[in-house]
């Protein structure tokens, strides 16, 4: 029986060493950091139709992976494939493309979690373990809104919103809400966002030359992260502003968010060679002039620029009405420009162009009419400057020529009067230094008055006060008398009554004894030192003993009693 026993536990003990071997050895795997664990189930049950990952006892990739650590299979059973983990840095977002879950309704491209499909929820920054064989991550940049910029949301999933309108929750179209600078974490599928200058831009009609628009350059922050991704979204902008103008039989320069030449889109040399030198940053070319007919018949030719301002609250609608920056200059401000100065300049003649009062009163009317008519489309206009007109020569050179010589009439006339003023202020000069002459002397007269009435003053001052000092030393010293007298007689009245107090009371300690002698004896006797000793040894007659009765001791009955005391 016992050896027996022994059998069964070596064979367990056996038994033990080869399943821990198995499972150590081989059974036995790590998941490392930023990893996964992709698990194949050799056996189990049949995946269903159109059924992608397993899950519970079934047969094939399983849907959930393993994170990092120890973890113990049997290779019998199951397969393992290790691969990194999806990391999603700050400032990027991943978007999820389920290729299982439910199938989307019919007309639908965005679904929610769940659903087969694009995810309409984003993955923000972090460490993220989803089967790639089951879900597609697409790792890009969030969307980032300089400063001085404006996000149009455009969403592109739902129902058309109404014609005319903004688009609500589950709509398709232009939103009405916008996104100010910052960074969002949106997603690009079902969000399109446009980035849109707000604030003051010009717009530059370059005459002949073309025109410029100036929109806004970009401000860096401090986050060279934040900067990055606002330099991808501006580029992503100018890549659209481009195909725009790609679409049009134009000429224009667009910038580059960073750095290089300009891009150019031509509809010909001629354009092209009009075309101004590249660009500074946030500058666009269009070639357009206003040109028209004056009054009396002259082609006259304009520079100008125009100053206008796109509110935050009124970007959306804009954007909805007429499109990005660019249209909106090329499709509204360009044409109102051009129109209005055309109808305006007509009204003129090319003599009012040249002189400075007929230009300013065109350039108010044309202000007011870009304020009005832009207004009303949410375009708020501050400034339209006249900077240079060009106006044929055969009517310019007898007008400048009439200028000048009206001009320099009036420059005659006015050196004329700079003379006479001359001659006045030589007057005034001259009887301002005789003003000034005659000030300094009475200013020395008055110095020297007020310096002798100082004087006498100070005199004054001094006399009066050595004359208050001597009264005073005079009443101080009476003073000081009366103390020494009223001190020596309280002096001597103190000593009266002292000694005299003194003196009283000892006529009272004498009568009190009833014999001065015995009063003198017990003074005598009270200041003895009560511990004083004293031996008096008796040696026969005519001792000190024996003398003692002669001192007159002896009658106040000391010696009887020293004798009696022997």
């Amino acid at each position: 029986m016992k050896n027996l026993i022994k059998i069964a536990i070596g064979g367990i003990f056996i038994l033990v060493i080869v399943v821990l071997f198995w499972e150590w050895g081989f059974c036995r795997f790590y998941v490392g950091p930023n990893e996964m664990a992709i698990i194949t189930a050799k056996n189990g049950d049949p995946l269903d139709p159109g059924q992608i990952l397993a899950r519970g006892e079934q047969k094939g990739i399983r849907e959930e992976t393993l994170g990092e650590g120890r973890h113990f299979l049997n290779p019998i059973f199951y397969d393992r494939e290790i691969i990194d983990a999806v990391i999603i840095e700050p400032g990027k977002v991943g978007i999820v493309t389920a290729k299982v879950g439910e199938k989307l309704p019919a007309g639908e491209f965005i679904a929610d979690r769940g659903q087969k499909g694009i995810w309409r929820s984003v993955l923000g920054p972090g460490k993220y373990r989803m089967n790639p064989y089951g879900y597609n991550i697409e790792i890009v940049d969030a969307i980032s809104i300089p400063i001085g910029y404006a996000g149009v949301i455009t969403s592109l999933s739902g129902e058309r919103a109404e014609s005319g309108q903004f688009a609500k929750d589950k709509q398709k179209g232009v939103r009405k809400d916008v996104l100010q600078p910052g960074l969002y974490y949106v997603n690009p599928k079902e969000y399109k966002v446009d980035v849109l200058e707000v604030g003051i831009n010009q717009v530059s009609l370059l005459g002949r030359s073309g025109s410029k628009v100036i929109t806004k350059a970009r401000q860096l922050g401090q986050n060279d992260a934040l900067n990055v991704l606002q330099n991808n979204m501006l580029e992503k902008q100018e890549a659209k502003r481009a195909d725009y103008f790609k679409s049009r039989s134009s000429s224009i320069k667009l910038p580059k968010y960073k750095s290089g030449k300009p891009v150019e889109f031509g509809a010909g040399k001629e354009l092209a060679e009009r075309a101004p030198a590249p660009l500074a940053e946030g500058e666009m070319n269009l070639m357009e002039l206003v040109s028209f007919p004056s009054r009396d018949g002259f082609p006259i030719s304009l520079d100008m620029t125009v100053e206008f301002e796109l509110d935050p609250s009124d970007i959306a609608g804009i954007y909805r009405r007429y499109g990005d920056l660019p249209q909106v200059v090329d499709k509204i401000i360009m044409p109102q420009i051009t129109s209005i100065s055309r109808n305006k300049g007509s009204e003129y003649r090319a003599k009012d162009f040249i002189v400075g009062e007929g230009r300013e009163k065109f350039q108010d009317n044309l202000t007011a009419s870009l304020e009005k008519t832009l207004g009303a489309k949410d375009i708020r206009v501050y400034n339209a400057l006249i900077r240079h007109v060009e106006v044929p020569d055969e009517i310019r050179a007898p007008i400048q020529l009439a200028s000048i010589a009206v001009e320099q009439d009036l420059t005659n006339k006015e050196r004329q009067n700079t003379a006479r003023k001359e001659a006045e202020l030589n007057t005034e000069l001259s009887l301002i230094q005789q003003r000034g002459e005659q000030v300094m002397q009475e200013t020395e007269k008055l110095k020297a008055e007020i310096a002798a009435d100082l004087e006498k003053q100070v005199a004054q001052i001094q006399a009066e006060t050595l004359k208050k000092a001597a009264e005073i030393k005079k009443l101080t010293a009476a003073i000081l008398a009366d103390k020494v007298r009223v001190l020596g007689i309280a002096t001597a009245s103190a000593l009266e009554k002292v000694e005299g107090e003194k003196a009283n009371g000892l006529q009272l300690k004498t009568a009190a004894f009833g014999d001065p002698v015995a009063y003198a004896r017990w003074i005598f006797a009270d200041m003895l030192n009560p511990k004083m000793k004293l031996n008096i040894i008796h040696a026969g007659d005519g001792t000190l003993w024996t003398d003692l009765e002669k001192t007159g001791f002896a009658e106040l009955g000391g010696a009887q009693q020293l004798k009696k005391g022997k």
